[in-house]
């Protein structure tokens, strides 16, 4: 198993740093980012602070990647910053790796949640030993139109706020939402957007349960991982449960099924104990979450793997509301019921 410091749990009355380590998203869209910190504080009790950078203009962040590398350290090295939370996602976490000092991130473990390109950076704090979590960030899950939704703010509690086990993960009963109401317009910040019906997670192939540790993200960034001194050995990888969820971009069935064949030519695919596929933005096509199933049962019988679990439409990535996952906690895939179960807490 992989093995992993955990953070401290937060707590009402916690000083959460705003980072923003990809697109300069609160400085493009500062009453978007004014929302999602409202919303974090008032559901949580917590006191959001900015960084030097966090909201500087898009342009400069773009051309200076150390700048928001410095702040990413600065939130971790300072003793009175509890928590640390992604603004927004964007292109380019990878471009932090020759400025992140991971024995900052080492020496001084605590919260860090986001996900879509903050992938880059849970895989460097995989590297460094740290838990950190693939869940909301400010302007996109915190920030949500009209309110966090409850499932999202329940996932939240459960993963940062308590140390006991996450337990069973709840059926989305409230539906899902990919609708784009336009950033570029203040007055639609109270518009609830319309969801859609939720179905349940479907179980694509296994038997039994499958246990293993949380590991993945999202699956254009972890192709700008692979290969770099962020990348987890294969050691890492065995026994793991691989999460993965795509972006809005919504990447072709067939670039999915290159990405999963470089995974079985690195043995990755051959040691996993289970696979959970997110619920995906379709990106306009409604067939598109039938073909990603479809390809990764392909990909897996080419391998060898058809009986391999895997566990698809579950609520995490880039669709609302979404789950927050522990990096390295244990997890348990249920076949029979088709639930997810996660055993222990990701926080002490």
């Amino acid at each position: 198993m992989l093995s992993l410091t955990k953070p401290r749990r937060l707590r009402p009355g916690d000083r959460v740093a705003a980072v923003t380590p990809s697109w300069g998203g609160p400085g493009t869209f500062p009453h978007r980012y004014e929302a999602g910190k409202r919303q974090m504080e008032e559901t949580f009790g917590v006191k959001v602070v900015e960084m030097p950078h966090t909201l500087a203009e898009a342009g400069y962040l773009a051309e200076h990647p150390q700048a928001r590398a410095e702040d990413l350290l600065r939130a971790f090295a300072d003793p009175e910053i509890a928590g640390i939370v992604a603004t927004i996602g964007g292109d380019d976490c990878i471009r932090l790796l020759p400025h992140l000092d991971l024995g900052v991130i080492r020496d001084n473990p605590k919260v860090f949640i986001g996900f879509s390109d903050t992938t880059a950076l849970h895989f460097a704090c995989i590297a460094a030993g740290l838990t950190s979590f693939y869940g909301p960030s400010l302007m996109a899950g915190f920030g949500e139109n009209g309110g966090m939704h409850r499932y999202t703010a329940d996932g939240v509690r459960k993963a940062l706020f308590t140390d006991e086990a996450i337990g069973l993960v709840p059926v989305n009963d409230e539906g899902w939402t990919v609708e784009r109401l336009d950033w570029a317009r203040p007055e639609l910040q109270s518009q609830k957007r319309v969801l859609e019906a939720a179905t349940p997670p479907l179980v694509l192939q296994g038997t039994g349960v499958a246990r293993g540790h949380l590991l993945g993200g999202c699956a254009e960034v972890i192709e700008m991982v692979k290969g770099t001194a962020w990348w987890p050995p294969l050691e890492a990888w065995r026994g793991a449960i691989l999460f993965y969820e795509t972006s809005e971009e919504a990447p072709p069935p067939r670039f999915i099924r290159y990405w999963l064949r470089s995974f079985a030519a690195q043995g990755i695919l051959q040691v996993l104990n289970g696979i959970l596929i997110a619920r995906p933005d379709p990106g306009g096509n409604a067939r598109y979450q039938e073909e990603l199933e479809a390809t990764f049962i392909e990909c897996l019988a080419e391998a060898g793997l058809s009986q391999l679990p895997v566990l698809s439409r579950l609520d995490f990535g880039h669709t609302q509301p979404m789950l927050t996952l522990p990096y390295g906690a244990k997890a348990e895939i249920n076949c029979t019921s088709g639930e997810l179960l996660i055993a222990e807490s990701g926080v002490v």
